[in-house]
């Protein structure tokens, strides 16, 4: 039977991240749980798509919609979206093959946590603690483990951005992972520690500078 999951990891001048979030993967390699890895680039200019092939990677070439690009070329009938600046803890693999094994109808996304010592850092990490567990709210930074059929129930042949999908599921259908999602700190850090306001509603859209003082 052939491996269950595969891998999409949308990717735009990420060769500063790519390696480690590829390196990370490797227990689910060992656990024979990944069918593929499949990076999806949005256009880069660095050597993006060198290290994704170097690593034995599939790359799929879309400016946008990267990751409906990702899932239209995917075998598995779990995916992983995975951006390509996070990198998971090593038990993952034991945390989403459970999943995998136990809770098909439902998604589910990893504990946040930024690589950075700065304190406001940890204050963005409480907050998307709260509210990833009050409102099932997670980052694209979290990753979404999701099996094809549940993906297809709630997309209807559209294509999603992760916070439509995310909306799309519901609180009811979505479910935190006791591992970790390390994400680059690189755009906190230029921005001063505020993130971007998407548009539309919800606390993600208002999140900004953390709460603790330097």
């Amino acid at each position: 039977m052939p491996a269950p999951l595969s891998i999409i990891i949308p990717a735009l001048n990420a060769a500063a991240d790519l390696p480690l979030c590829l390196e990370s993967l490797m227990p689910g390699l060992e656990a024979a749980l990944i069918r593929e890895v499949i990076v999806v680039d949005q256009g880069s200019t660095d050597a993006t798509v060198k290290i994704a092939e170097a690593t034995g990677a599939r790359v799929v070439v879309a400016q946008d919609q990267p990751v409906q690009a990702g899932v239209n070329e995917a075998r598995g009938d779990w995916l992983l979206i995975l951006p390509a600046g996070t990198a998971l803890s090593r038990e993952w693999t034991e945390r989403a093959g459970d999943h995998i094994d136990t809770r098909p109808g439902k998604a589910a996304f990893f504990e946040l946590r930024y690589r950075s010592d700065d304190r406001r850092a940890r204050a963005l990490e409480r907050d998307a603690a709260r509210y990833s567990e009050k409102l099932a709210q997670p980052l694209a930074e979290q990753g979404l483990l999701i099996s094809r059929r549940l993906l297809d129930e709630v997309s209807t042949g559209q294509s999603f951005d992760h916070a439509a999908l995310i909306r799309a599921l519901g609180k009811a259908r979505l479910v935190q992972l006791n591992a970790e999602a390390r994400a680059s700190a690189a755009d906190l850090e230029r921005s001063g520690w505020r993130r971007p306001r998407p548009l539309g509603g919800g606390y993600w859209r208002t999140l900004f500078a953390a709460k603790g003082k330097s």
